[in-house]
Order: C-alpha cells, then structure tokens, then sequence
C-alpha cells in the first residue's frame, strides 16, 4: 500500500512540475506604448525646428503665440530650471520640447490628452511639465516684472478694484 501512496505522490508531482514547465512566457511588456518609443523619430525635435525654419510663414509664432527670438530668449533664461537628463532607458523630453508644451498650453488650453498627441508626450508627463516651466517662468522673470507704484495703489484703493487689476496695473501702467 505504501508503494501504491509512493507513486501517486510522485506522479502527481511529476504532473505539477511538467505543467510548470510548459508553462509559456508571457510576451514582455513594454512599460511604455509604441507612441511615445518613437517620439523622437516621428515628431519632437524635428518639429520644432521645422516650425522655427518657417518662421517667415508665421506658423512658429501661431503655434507658440511668441517670435522665436523671444521663444530663445526665454528658453536660455530657463534651460538650467527645466532640463532633464537622458537614462539608459530612454531620452528625456528635451528643454525645447518642454517650453513647447508649455507654451501651446498657456495659448490654446488644449487638453493634455490633445498635447499627448501633439508632442507624443504621455499626458502624465505633461501635468508634471506645464506646473513646472510656469514656476521656472515665473522665477526667472519675476525680478523683469514691474511693480505698481504707490500712485496706482492710491487710484486702485478708490476705485475699489480688487487686488488682481492693482497687479496688472502695476505691469501695464505707470503713473
């Protein structure tokens, strides 16, 4: 009896370990989709820089609402704050790349789904962008933003506007 035992626990483990064996290896994912593999062979950078190359046309300052001069200009004054470096895995969204997205935000209010699409940048990757470049934005030009003088607070307080057009008098208007 203990020999009949004996054979059915082996044969039953043989049928496990054989299952477990054939098993077959799931095809490997990709933690990223094809669109955004490709990104830099479809469009990115190759886009933009067609778009600065005809700049003549006005499709660059239609895209970005802004010359290329001042697209440059602004990009070299932020670069440190929102370059990114490239890992074994893959190439970072470059800091050209960046403002771009940023730009064509601020401009159009496109969605991040419709920016995805655009850039081929995951729309994740843009929420982190776009709060980003703004604050860098705001850091670097905040000391070429002129504040309103004591002249304008003295007609804003009898006017009785809020806060918000004190703000934009003080970089539209000097008294």
């Amino acid at each position: 009896m203990a020999d009949v035992d004996s054979l059915i626990v082996a044969s039953a483990a043989f049928v496990v370990i054989a299952g477990l064996l054939k098993r077959k290896r799931k095809k490997k994912r990709w933690w990223t989709t094809a669109l955004y593999r490709n990104r830099l062979t479809t469009r990115g950078p190759s886009f933009l820089s067609s778009m600065v190359e005809e700049e003549n046309d006005g499709h660059f300052k239609n895209f970005t609402r802004m010359s290329s001069a001042d697209f440059n200009f602004l990009l070299e004054a932020i670069r440190d704050d929102i370059s990114r470096n490239d890992t074994k895995f893959r190439k970072a969204v470059t800091a050209e790349e960046r403002l771009a997205i940023t730009l064509r935000y601020l401009a159009t209010g496109d969605s991040y789904t419709s920016l995805q699409y655009l850039f081929n940048v995951s729309k994740q990757l843009i929420s982190k962008i776009v709060p980003e470049v703004c604050r860098a934005v705001v850091k670097t030009l905040s000391k070429h933003v002129k504040k309103g003088s004591a002249r304008c607070l003295e007609i804003v307080q009898c006017l009785g506007v809020t806060e918000e057009v004190y703000r934009c008098l003080g970089v539209t208007a000097e008294v």
